[in-house]
């Protein structure tokens, strides 16, 4: 990635908190391949109390003023992290190194660009927008870090959103100052860029020189959409690109088993869903085996998981779609995108009641006696935040009022969404302890319940891995839900709709709770859906429980990698899928059922050097 970046003319950059996940040694070496400088102003190493990168840079640039002179300006940049990097990588970072607030560490290297001789300021915010609001050590306070003094440009990131809207309907233009026609907050220009590099962010500066000294006197920020049509590519970048593509290619298409039915995720906010049962089977597999004679066994276990790819940020084809049949590892990847690590939290029955609370953010409030159609999903809430829990069962009153804002602060203390919640068929106890198999993402985070448990622990593997041990463990997965959620009959007869990618209206024959309405005339690629109350058929759905099967031990050969100290279990190479035979054409790949993957394995893939990056992108098969 850098190499491209290099070829293609970046002359700085920043980091993000995935950057971290794969600890301080690893990201040294990194850096050092970078080819440009990578800046950051609010890690501190905590030995010595000194910046761990370099704070900021000055990029010398020349420019042609409007009556033709060659003019020098000095371009100051800097960077900064989220604070909670600590949480989400603790095991990494702990003990090594503190990360100051955003928004002080910008205030603190400004006059230190400005002694250096910086004309102008650049700020490298992988931090969101947020909101107006200033709390000193929140994870998005690019709002506040456009507003601060002698801040010439703000790009942002993080949040994988977009802004400015340019038409004046974005989400954060509800705050003031906030103008999403010109690209400013509070007069300075900001752009987030969107996701998986779908959108390009340009700045434009008018500088005047004045009193000795530049100054901006206009200046716009924008975003332009990429090109989705379009298969130009230039040949430098693929060049590069070549050898660390082929090796992943070769890496995420071996089959690591099958599935019995289709993995999908179109309704998974709206219904239980096979695309987060396996995720919950498959980390229930894992940690009964990883916690095997420890005192936590002795504990109800439950597992909790998220739908990754369910369309969010009004992207239609982003949702995870894979046939019956072979599964392979580029489904994993696929199904599970980040590289998140294991975790067991130890939470009594009344915090685990909190966390399904927040969780049902997902939903809008519905009006029982509104007889007009209203939208089922929140739209503003981050789908990888709606946690399903498997283990036990419960409903959604989705008439009352959320608990919980999007941020886990508490907005209606009496509120009370979730109902029925029930272990084994009887209600759950409060005081009743579980052990919850997360991540480490969830397990560091300040989701209400989540936050308060007793017990925070990172297990061995990450959750992507775990779930292909399990597949080569049982060989044959059954996805299918068990549907151990659902909403309460508060909203029975209702017009409930939703959007989902419109092609989703395929599946939906025999399914009596989902109707298909017709094309989505506001969001392009989806449909529109309604969501039909539909009585159970009995009080207590079993739950189902993850497929039993031997562990084969020569199901594949075992690789450990020093940087992380990870053990990846690759499978066997058959002769359909040895690289070399594929390379010469011999033998055909196994068919994974799946036409369109997003490859979002910023993880660790292998090369015929056993090297491995981290890299995230898309590939068409």
């Amino acid at each position: 990635m850098y190499a491209a970046l290099e070829a293609l003319g970046f002359e700085a950059g920043t980091l993000g908190n995935h950057e971290f996940n794969y600890g301080l040694d690893y990201l040294k070496k990194v850096i050092a391949t970078a080819g440009m400088p990578i800046v950051n102003a609010n890690v501190i190493d905590k030995k010595t109390g000194n910046f761990l990168y370099e704070p900021y840079k000055i990029i010398n640039k020349t420019f042609t003023d409007t009556e033709g002179h060659k003019v020098s300006l000095k371009i100051g940049v800097t960077g900064i992290v989220p604070p909670q990097i600590l949480s989400w990588d603790k095991a990494h970072l702990e003990g090594k190194i503190e990360v100051k607030d955003s928004v002080e560490a910008i205030q603190d290297i400004l006059p230190v660009m400005r002694r250096a001789g910086a004309d102008i300021t650049l700020v490298l915010s992988h931090s969101g927008i947020g909101d107006d609001k200033y709390e000193k050590g929140e994870e998005n306070e690019g709002y506040q870090i456009a507003s601060l003094p002698g801040v010439d440009a703000v790009v942002t990131g993080h949040s994988h959103a977009e802004f400015p809207s340019g038409n004046g309907t974005g989400f954060y233009e509800k705050y003031k100052g906030v103008d999403g026609v010109n690209g400013k907050i509070n007069g300075t220009p900001v752009t987030m860029a969107g996701k998986y590099g779908d959108h390009l962010g340009v700045i434009d500066l008018n500088l005047t020189y004045r009193e000795g000294k530049w100054q901006v006197s206009n200046s716009k920020g924008s975003i332009r959409k990429v090109d989705s049509k379009s298969n130009l590519a230039d040949q430098r970048v693929i060049d590069i690109a070549k050898p660390a593509h082929e090796g992943t290619i070769t890496y995420v298409r071996q089959q690591v088993g099958q599935t019995t039915a289709p993995i999908t995720i179109y309704f998974s906010l709206v219904k239980d869903d096979p695309s987060v049962q396996i995720v919950n089977n498959a980390q229930l597999w894992y940690a009964k085996n990883e916690l095997k004679g420890t005192t936590e066994a002795e504990l109800p276990l439950l597992s909790a998981a998220a739908p990754f790819k369910a369309g969010t940020r009004g992207d239609a084809s982003a949702y995870t779609d894979i046939a019956a049949g072979p599964i392979a590892i580029k489904n994993v990847a696929d199904l599970y995108l980040y590289d998140n690590v294991t975790a067991i939290l130890k939470v009594t029955g009344a915090q685990l009641k909190e966390w399904l609370e927040m969780s049902a953010g997902q939903f809008n409030r519905i009006d029982p006696n509104k007889k007009e159609a209203q939208e089922l999903v929140n739209t503003n809430y981050r789908t990888y935040n709606f946690d399903v829990i498997d283990g036990v069962s419960y409903k959604f009153d989705i008439t009352q009022p959320n608990k919980y804002d999007r941020e886990g602060k508490l907005v209606n203390p009496q509120a009370s969404r979730v109902r029925d919640l029930q272990y084994q068929g009887r209600d759950v106890d409060p005081q009743q302890e579980f052990i919850v198999v997360t991540n480490n993402y969830r397990a560091n985070g300040k989701f209400p319940g989540v936050r308060e448990a007793s017990l925070n622990r990172l297990l061995n593997l990450e959750n992507r891995q775990a779930i292909i041990n399990y597949i080569l463990a049982v060989k044959t997965i059954n996805p299918t839900a068990d549907y151990n959620w659902g909403f309460s009959d508060t909203i029975k007869g209702l017009d409930i709709r939703f959007l989902t990618a419109d092609h989703a209206k395929d599946l939906i024959a025999g399914q009596s709770d989902i109707s298909y309405l017709g094309p989505s005339q506001t969001s392009p690629g989806f449909g529109e859906f309604r969501y039909n109350y539909i009585e159970p058929s009995q009080e207590n759905v079993p739950l189902v429980q993850p497929s039993k099967g031997k562990k084969e031990t020569n199901s594949g050969s075992v690789l450990r990698l020093t940087s992380s100290q990870q053990e990846i279990i690759l499978p066997n190479t058959s002769p359909t899928t040895n690289p070399q035979r594929m390379k010469q054409g011999q033998e055909e790949l196994p068919a994974t059922g799946q036409q369109d993957s997003l490859l979002s394995l910023v993880g660790l893939t292998i090369m015929s050097a056993f090297s491995y990056l981290v890299t995230r992108y898309k590939e068409k098969n």
